[in-house]
C-alpha cells in the first residue's frame, strides 16, 4: 500500500501476471517455450490445427510444426485414400485426391468407382475400361457409331445377325405391273449371288419347278411350297395362279423370280370380262397381253444369270419366235460411269446376255431314248442358231449320269436341254411288279421305268442350275441391294421403252 493508504494497482496487477505465467509454465507442455509477447494466441491455433478447423492457407505457413509431426501421421491420410480406397475423414485432403483422380482418369469424382476395403484395379488407374469380347466384335468396323453404342450388346448383335429367312415368296411386281419395295429388307451388301428366272406358258408347271429347285422337296405338300401352285379349283376353270413377278431368296443367296404365264388366255379373258381400262398406247386387249409378256421376258434377259424356259411338250415354234422378239426388245446394258477405271473398261461396249435352259417338263418315256434325245438337241440348236442368248455348253444331262454308256461326243451340239419326267403319284409301292406271280425274286424288283425317278432328276437339275456361271450383269459389280435398284431401273425403262411402243403399233 502507498503512504496515503491506497493500494497500487500497477504493482498488484504485474505480480498477479507473473504468478499466472509461472503457473502456466509449470503446467504447460514440456519442451515448448511460451515466453514472449502474444504467446497465448499462438498456442490455441496449434490445437485447432490438429482438429482441421483452420483454413489450409494458414496451416501450410507453419512448416516447422508440420515437419515436427511423426512420419506415420503425415502419410496416413494419403494412404487411406490411395490404397484402401475409403474416403478420408479430412475434407481438404479428399479434395486434393479427387483432383489427382480427375487428371489421371479424366472422369468426374462421382464417376470413379471405389470399393470399400480394396483399392482400384490397374485398368481403372490407367484410365482403361474393361470390356467383354462381344463388345470388341460389335465395335469392329462400326466407325463413329461404335463410340456412341459401345457397351450396348443389343445394338452390335443386330448388326451381325443374318437377314430373316424367307418362308414364302413376296411380290416384286404386282398384278398391275407396278414395282414393289418389300424385297429390299431381305438383301445384303455382298456380291456372291445367283439370279434365276423362269418363263413359260400357262399350266406348264413353272411355280412347281421353281419351288422344287429353291426350297421344297417333292414329298412335301404343294400347299407349303414357297411359290403358290395351281389349286384344283383354278385348274377346273382354266385360270392362272401367278400374277406379276414373285421374289424368293434362299440362305445360299440365290434369287428366284417366278413370273406370270406369257401369252396367258386366262389373263386375256379376265381383262375383257372385267372391262379393265387399257393404257392409251394399246388399242386391243391381246396386244396389251403380248406386250406384258415381252416386257417380263426382256426384263429377265437383263437382270438374271439363268432363265429357265419351261415347256410341257416338244416343241412350239411360236415359243422360239417369242424369245427372239424379246431378245431384240431387250434394253441395252447400261455403260459404266465415265470416271470408272479398271478391267471393265475393255468390255464397255459388250452386251450382256443370260444363260437360257430349255426344260422339258412331263417328258414321256420315249423322250429319254438316246436317238430322240439327239434329235431334240438338233432342233433346238437350229431354232436358236441366230440368237445371242447362251443356250448351249453350260448344262449337260450326260454329266448327270442319266444316260450311262453315252459319251460327250454322242451329242454333236449339246444345248441346255433338260428332261423332267412326270411326278410319281402313287409312289414306289404302287408300281407294278415284273413277274410278281412267277418268282419271288422278280416280285422284289420294281417295274421298268425307262428314266430315273422324279426326285433324283429334280436333285440333278438343282445341282446343274446352281453350277451355272455367274457373270456380271452390268459393267460394274453389283451387290444384292445394288441389283435391286438396278432391276427397278430396268423395269421402269422396259415399261417406257420406245422399241416396245413401236412394236405394239406394228401389231395393231
Amino acid at each position: 500500500m502507498s503512504e496515503s493508504g491506497h493500494s497500487q494497482p500497477g504493482m498488484y496487477g504485474q505480480g498477479r501476471r507473473r504468478r499466472r505465467r509461472r503457473g502456466e509454465r509449470e503446467s504447460g507442455i514440456p519442451g515448448q517455450n511460451l515466453s514472449g509477447p502474444s504467446r497465448d494466441r499462438d498456442y490455441y491455433p496449434r490445437e485447432r490445427r490438429d482438429t482441421s478447423e483452420d483454413p489450409p492457407g494458414q496451416l501450410l505457413q507453419k512448416t516447422p510444426i508440420i515437419l515436427a509431426k511423426p512420419p506415420g501421421e503425415r502419410s496416413k491420410p494419403a494412404q487411406s485414400v490411395s490404397v484402401s480406397g475409403a474416403p478420408a475423414p479430412e475434407k481438404p485432403i479428399m479434395l486434393i485426391k479427387t483432383r489427382e483422380d480427375a487428371t489421371k482418369c479424366g472422369t468426374p469424382p462421382e464417376a470413379t468407382p471405389q470399393l470399400p476395403g480394396s483399392g482400384p484395379s490397374k485398368m481403372e488407374r490407367e484410365g482403361q475400361r474393361p470390356t467383354q469380347p462381344v463388345y470388341q466384335i460389335q465395335n469392329r468396323g462400326m466407325g463413329a457409331s461404335a463410340s456412341s453404342g459401345a457397351g450396348d450388346p443389343v445394338v452390335g448383335q443386330t448388326k451381325l445377325i443374318a437377314p430373316e429367312k424367307m418362308r414364302q415368296s413376296i411380290k416384286l411386281v404386282d398384278d398391275q405391273m407396278n414395282w414393289c419395295d418389300s424385297a429390299m429388307e431381305y438383301l445384303r451388301d455382298q456380291t456372291d449371288m445367283l439370279v434365276v428366272g423362269v418363263l413359260g406358258l400357262q399350266g406348264t408347271g413353272k411355280s412347281t419347278i421353281m419351288s422344287l429347285i429353291s426350297a421344297n422337296t417333292p414329298e412335301e405338300d404343294q400347299r407349303a411350297f414357297v411359290f403358290r401352285t395351281q389349286t384344283q379349283e383354278i385348274k377346273e376353270r382354266a385360270g392362272n395362279q401367278s400374277t406379276g413377278i414373285d421374289f424368293f431368296i434362299t440362305q445360299e443367296r440365290v434369287i428366284y423370280l417366278d413370273t406370270q404365264p406369257i401369252l396367258s388366255p386366262s389373263i386375256l379373258d379376265h381383262l375383257i370380262n372385267n372391262d379393265r381400262k387399257l393404257p392409251p398406247e394399246y388399242n386391243l386387249p391381246h396386244t396389251y397381253i403380248e406386250m406384258q409378256s415381252l416386257q417380263m421376258a426382256a426384263f429377265l434377259f437383263t437382270v438374271c444369270h439363268v432363265v429357265i424356259v419351261v415347256q410341257d411338250w416338244f416343241t412350239d415354234i411360236n415359243m422360239y419366235r417369242f424369245l427372239q422378239t424379246a431378245e431384240m426388245l431387250k434394253p441395252s446394258t447400261p455403260s459404266a460411269s465415265h470416271d470408272s477405271t479398271g478391267s471393265s473398261g475393255a468390255e464397255e461396249g459388250a452386251e450382256y446376255y443370260p444363260h437360257i435352259v430349255f426344260l422339258q417338263n412331263k417328258a414321256r418315256r420315249d423322250d429319254f431314248c438316246p436317238r430322240n434325245l439327239k434329235n431334240m438337241h438338233s432342233v433346238v440348236d437350229k431354232m436358236m442358231a441366230h440368237s445371242h442368248l447362251k443356250y448351249k455348253g453350260t448344262l449337260s444331262m450326260l454329266d448327270c449320269n442319266m444316260f450311262p454308256g453315252l459319251g460327250r461326243k454322242y451329242l454333236e451340239s449339246e444345248v441346255n436341254l433338260f428332261l423332267l419326267p412326270p411326278q410319281d403319284s402313287e409312289g414306289d409301292e404302287g408300281l407294278t411288279k415284273a413277274g410278281s406271280g412267277s418268282s419271288p425274286l422278280f416280285s422284289l424288283l420294281p417295274g421298268y421305268r425307262g428314266q430315273p425317278t422324279f426326285s433324283s432328276v429334280v436333285s440333278k437339275l438343282r445341282s446343274q442350275i446352281l453350277a451355272m456361271p455367274r457373270c456380271q450383269l452390268s459393267h460394274t459389280i453389283l451387290t444384292e441391294k445394288n441389283w435391286f435398284h438396278y432391276a427397278a431401273r430396268i423395269w421402269d425403262g422396259v415399261k417406257k421403252s420406245s422399241a416396245l411402243a413401236e412394236y405394239s403399233r406394228l401389231l395393231a
